[in-house]
């Protein structure tokens, strides 16, 4: 199983068709089955789209990956909050295999869509051959925020853990990896399982180089987007893909890749 987490910061980067149809062209080749999006987004006075409005991030890419020939891809997204005065912010989860149920919840304290810190999460629960496998794509807040407590976001999103069931929690946490007795170490605390951590084969894993929204002033190489899962897996590789080495950059984060062995 193949699958792909990214930041991809849309309608904000320049050149965006063009990274666009570069995110969609390397899905495509790489052939992951599940794709964790964060920040992903449509403008809030655009025309009704089926359930999504016209110019919709995520349809676009569906528009491109099916140009692509991938054809059975579905989306499932959760509205967060407006961004940038113009924007409806989400997080999505896109995926070939069967979905057998969706789901989305609040994991910050707030749920008001005028408030920038207002945080969902989508779930889907998909058919891998005979097992169900339970996905969460997810964008976390910030360590030490006083307003939204990183802990309550954490106890909110664990509430939805199936108890018996594999799960993956996908995304942008915010947390880098490097702080002890943070965030990182809290999500781990919790029984999460980096998959980075298990994989034969890894890089850096760094996701974040410099200043982005979220981390200004930050001057050192983070890691805070992870796939992690609900049990201990056999993890092929591990690889940071978008950062300019392996694929070109699309976003102000880079992408997480991982290939498992199920």
């Amino acid at each position: 199983m193949k699958l792909l987490t990214l930041n991809c910061h849309s309608w904000q980067e320049e050149q965006q068709l063009e990274k666009l149809d570069i995110l969609a062209q390397t899905i495509a080749e790489r052939d992951y089955d599940i794709i964790a999006l964060q920040e992903v987004s449509q403008l809030t006075d655009a025309e009704p789209d089926g359930p999504f409005k016209k110019g919709h991030f995520g349809l676009e890419l569906l528009k491109r990956l099916k140009a692509a020939g991938r054809n059975n891809d579905q989306m499932h997204w959760a509205f967060c909050h407006y961004g940038y005065d113009i924007y409806e912010e989400g997080v999505a989860i896109l995926t070939r295999l069967p979905i057998v149920e969706t789901d989305s919840f609040f994991i910050s304290q707030s749920l008001d869509p005028d408030h920038w810190k207002t945080r969902a999460v989508p779930k889907v629960t998909v058919q891998y051959g005979e097992k169900l496998i339970d996905v969460f794509s997810c964008h976390l807040g910030w360590w030490g925020d006083e307003e939204e407590p990183y802990e309550h976001q954490v106890r909110q999103l664990m509430a939805q853990k199936h108890p018996d069931r594999l799960s993956f929690f996908m995304g942008d946490f915010n947390n880098h990896a490097g702080l002890s007795s943070e965030g990182y170490d809290l999500l781990q605390e919790n029984g999460l399982v980096d998959t980075y951590l298990l994989a034969d084969e890894k890089d850096s894993g760094v996701t974040v180089f410099g200043t982005i929204a979220g981390w200004e002033g930050n001057d050192q190489p983070l890691r805070i987007d992870y796939i992690f899962a609900s049990e201990a897996l056999k993890v092929r590789s591990s690889r940071v893909i978008f950062n300019g080495d392996h694929y070109p950059v699309v976003s102000d984060h880079f992408g997480v890749e991982v290939d498992i062995e199920m």
